[in-house]
């Protein structure tokens, strides 16, 4: 797990070492044990090491193989590493260490760049070949880990944030329109391979990106799920359902073990994490440490689910740690939280992530966690109204998005506004072949693309800001795939999730399987009051904001005026929203 960059010239200039320490420098807390540079002509690259696997510097990178002519930077896990390397070996191939990173060379070397496919992990990376100058680079099947790019005449740049980009200078800043409108409409999603400045792209998952030396580029994706069954399903029960799915999560989780330090656990108290813990029980996980946090109840929406954590961590005896995080705490460390983003995400979670990695980094350097269940199982509110959908395109937005196209006009300058580009976006994703019925092509689209760019990167945002990785066995690829051949009556029954809950009664007390649907709460960014008005006021007062103009004034002084009557659709502030973009632009010097 690490921070990566790099700059690869596209005519006869030397890369640039400066800018590629400056992006390094930025990239520092994902990597906190140890730095390396590489640079040889058009090609530098740049690291930060968090020491997981081999944590000796033998695995250190940039890593260089002066007999296979090849250099890589690596920022990820590989589950199987051993098995691969085992693997290559018996095909003659010797190894300097003992990691995860050599093997991805080795692995490159031996099937070309589809070696991908043989990986069980989290992963983004590139690799230069000395002999021909190509630079292949390359991005996990669930987009775990990020991958930024920027490329202006005769160069590209890439880096593990949009920030350390940012950083390196010369990039277009300027917000990009489209990109605009689905924060503000697309529950703060920006899809792959857009981001909210012009300037910068992101290589999407599943994607594999070839650069020749004259600059020629082609992109790969190399997997792809297809929701419903296959051949042979029909006759599977609803048993065999229940053990299909926890066999494979147990997989998912045990893979998740590989580590030279120990393996801790996000107990928020909720089915997804509680399960985690009974397996990794079940696996002879002894003494493990897991990691709640609470904050202050705001009116009737209470602020911590420690009743149901505390319910697992006796039963299955671990070393449990509450960490309750009053408002006092939480609004210093806000700016924090922001500047840890990649990009900028609204969920007021997002500052409950930052400060539980906070405090989990210092007892573990690894955790799993939970994220990723409710989008393959059917956990969500907005699935069951898609089963029997003739609309599919119109009650997926009515259902999701905070704002239709006739609001976004009252919100929006007009000369950012445009078309209707969130809803034109969910319709070409539904028309895709892969997904027939609509609540399928509805999992489809949050598996593939909400998931990625919401939950999946503020987990990794907010662990990596603290040097811990976080690791997510609900998106182990066999599991998503089987996930996608159950049945969907299977997954959203009984408040959703049905197939999961039945398998995790296994393992799981009752109590915390049938108790109500939580989510990761932060009450005080949701019902702006008191000194988190004054700040929100106040970064929409700032000069820049209003220079910047992005939005219509008369519709942010409404927000700021009744901040408690403009929810979304999702029960998200409409105010935090729009004061989140410029406080993640003012962060950032942009």
């Amino acid at each position: 797990m690490c921070g990566i960059c790099g700059e690869i010239r596209l005519d006869r200039s030397a890369a640039d070492g400066r800018a590629v320490s400056a992006m390094a420098d930025v990239l520092a807390p994902r990597g906190p044990d140890s730095a390396g540079a590489f640079a040889q002509g058009r090609v530098a690259f740049g690291h930060r090491r968090l020491k997981i696997i081999d944590l000796s510097d033998a695995a250190q990178q940039p890593m260089v193989d002066p007999a296979l002519g090849l250099t890589i930077v690596f920022n990820g896990c590989i589950y199987n590493y051993p098995e691969l390397r085992a693997q290559l070996e018996g095909e003659g191939y010797r190894f300097f260490s003992h990691g995860d990173t050599e093997v991805m060379l080795k692995a490159y070397h031996a099937w070309g760049p589809r070696f991908v496919e043989k990986l069980y992990g989290m992963f983004a990376f590139a690799i230069w070949e000395r002999e021909s100058g190509r630079v292949v680079m390359g991005r996990d099947r669930l987009g775990i880990k990020p991958l930024y790019l920027a490329e202006t005449p005769g160069m590209i740049r890439f880096a593990s944030t949009l920030p350390a980009l940012v950083a390196a200078g010369g990039i277009d800043t300027d917000i990009d329109p489209v990109a605009l409108h689905h924060y503000m409409s697309f529950h703060a999603v920006v899809p792959a391979p857009m981001t909210i400045l012009k300037g910068v792209r992101k290589l999407p998952p599943a994607t594999l990106l070839t650069i020749e030396p004259d600059g020629t580029k082609r992109e790969e994706v190399y997997w792809t799920v297809n929701f419903g069954p296959r051949s042979g399903d029909e006759s599977l029960s609803e048993s065999d359902w229940q053990d299909l799915v926890l066999e494979t999560l147990r997989k998912a989780v045990e893979r998740r073990l590989v580590s030279d330090v120990p393996v801790g656990v996000l107990l928020s108290g909720g089915l997804d994490s509680s399960i985690i813990v009974a397996l990794l029980a079940e696996a002879g996980q002894h003494g493990l440490q897991t990691f709640s946090i609470g904050f202050e109840t705001v009116g009737n929406e209470r602020g911590d689910e420690f009743q149901y954590s505390d319910i697992i961590a006796k039963r299955f005896e671990t070393d449990h740690h509450k960490l309750f995080v009053d408002s006092s705490r939480t609004l210093p460390e806000l700016q924090n939280c922001v500047r840890a983003m990649a990009e900028p995400m609204v969920s007021h979670d997002a500052i409950g992530f930052y400060l539980l990695s906070q405090e989990v980094a210092k007892h573990v350097k690894v955790v799993q966690s939970g994220q990723g269940a409710d989008e393959i199982f059917g956990g969500y509110h907005w699935y069951p109204p898609m089963m029997g959908s003739r609309d599919p395109v119109s009650d997926y937005a009515r259902v999701f998005f905070d704002r239709d196209q006739s609001e976004m006009a009252r919100v929006l300058d007009p000369r950012m506004l445009g078309d209707d580009h969130s809803r034109a976006f969910v319709e070409r994703h539904f028309a895709q072949p892969g997904a027939d019925r609509p609540i399928d092509k509805a999992m489809r689209l949050d598996t593939s693309v909400m998931l990625v760019d919401d939950p999946v990167k503020r987990v990794d945002n907010m662990t990596m800001a603290w040097g811990l990785e976080g690791r997510v066995p609900f998106l182990d690829h066999d599991l998503v795939e089987l996930a996608a051949r159950v049945p969907p009556e299977l997954k959203i029954a009984e408040g959703g999730k049905y197939v999961l809950k039945e398998a995790g009664r296994r393992v799981v007390p009752s109590e915390v399987i049938d108790r109500p649907k939580g989510y990761f709460p932060m009450p005080a960014l949701k019902y702006l009051r008191g000194p988190y008005l004054d700040l929100v006021r106040d970064v929409l007062n700032e000069p820049r904001a209003r220079e910047r103009g992005l939005f219509q004034r008369d519709y942010v002084d409404r927000l700021l005026a009744e901040p408690d009557s403009h929810i979304t659709p999702l029960r998200g502030s409409k105010l935090w929203q729009v004061a989140l973009l410029e406080f993640w632009l003012q962060t950032h010097g942009i």
